[in-house]
């Protein structure tokens, strides 16, 4: 029997049912602050109030999911900070807003001050690489509520954005015949790790040392890329029509952009860690719903502007594919697959 995410744990389709849910009942708060005025809500990748001077403060909120599992695991805690970031940051920037503070939110279920120390390690690093100071932050120990051996924990944190009304990119402008450019992944950054887990460690062990992947635990915990600086300075140097953070649906996140086509038809070879994933029972399909498959963010923008982009990357030192165009039929389509 084929695994899926569903059968993981995970329904993405019934998650998104409960965030419509979430979504009619925030809106009945977007009136009550007369000094801000919301000027994109719920069902981005950041939520926008517009303050006096008419400014707009961008807001965003995430986590890094079971990540802290297979963290807790290897017992190695260095990384899982600079995904907390990128998970923040990198949505952050879909709206073409330039990250300006953090806070971090540490839950666990006991006090250890070597650990903490090296969470926060984690943080601090991937916070310097999204040039965005960390200016808070909470540790909550709740013993009752987390339960584990030794020592658990979860880690989420939330990032303020500054964005112009010029630099803002909402996907409106997506049109067809744009063309979709591909930035590569670091592995699996922080989504599918449920279903990850179900797949490979039936048959594997963390510290399985696997042709072409390495020791698995290392793979698995290699840190999310963070695109901070290449994709504000593409926003500001080109013309960029939509900005895609590829996580949980992964490639299914266009369709937030604006609700048009999008065919991805000329993906890199998929990353090894992601091969051994679908060999254990993973459908093709479900795969390409779950995972990134190598391409941890996607930029929209007109053919005559890809060049420019992809200079800019490359001088970053990030490599990216044109891997599909935008079309009048709607849905995403791999490899003329339908996957949404």
């Amino acid at each position: 029997m084929a695994l899926t995410y569903k059968k993981a744990g995970v329904d993405i389709s019934k998650i998104k049912q409960s965030q419509a849910a979430i979504g009619k009942l925030i809106a009945s708060t977007h009136k009550i602050q007369k000094k801000a005025k919301i000027t994109h809500g719920f069902g981005h990748y950041a939520g926008i109030v517009e303050i006096p001077g008419g400014k707009l403060l961008a807001t965003h909120t995430d986590g890094v999911g079971t990540k802290v599992v297979i963290a807790n695991m290897m017992k190695k805690y260095d990384t899982i900070g600079i995904d907390c970031v990128a998970m923040n940051v990198n949505d952050m920037i879909c709206i073409g807003a330039t990250p300006i503070s953090f806070v971090d939110y540490i839950a666990a279920n006991k006090n250890d001050k070597k650990l903490f120390k090296k969470i926060v390690q984690g943080l601090v690093k991937g916070a310097k690489k999204a040039v965005v100071p960390i200016v808070g932050g909470e540790t909550a120990i709740m013993p009752d509520l987390i339960s584990g051996k030794g020592f658990s924990f979860d880690l989420a944190g939330m990032v303020l954005g500054l964005v112009s009304k010029k630099e803002l990119v909402l996907g409106n402008k997506i049109k067809s015949g744009d063309v979709i450019i591909g930035v590569k992944s670091s592995g699996i950054h922080s989504n599918g790790y449920s279903l990850a887990r179900k797949a490979l460690l039936t048959k594997y062990s963390l510290k399985d040392k696997i042709k072409g992947v390495g020791v698995l635990g290392n793979a698995l915990l290699t840190p999310t890329e963070i695109y901070v600086k290449p994709v504000l300075e593409a926003n500001q140097k080109c013309k960029v029509n939509g900005l895609a953070h590829i996580t949980g649906g992964s490639f299914t996140k266009l369709l937030r952009l604006k609700n048009i086509g999008y065919e991805i038809d000329a993906l890199p070879k998929i990353p090894p860690i992601m091969s051994l994933i679908e060999e254990q029972g993973v459908k093709s399909e479900e795969m390409y719903k779950t995972f990134n498959m190598g391409i941890g963010f996607c930029l929209i923008s007109p053919k005559n502007q890809v060049k420019k982009i992809r200079k800019i990357f490359k001088r970053h030192r990030m490599t990216t594919y044109e891997i599909g165009h935008v079309s009048k039929k709607k849905g995403v389509f791999v490899n003329s697959k339908k996957i949404a």
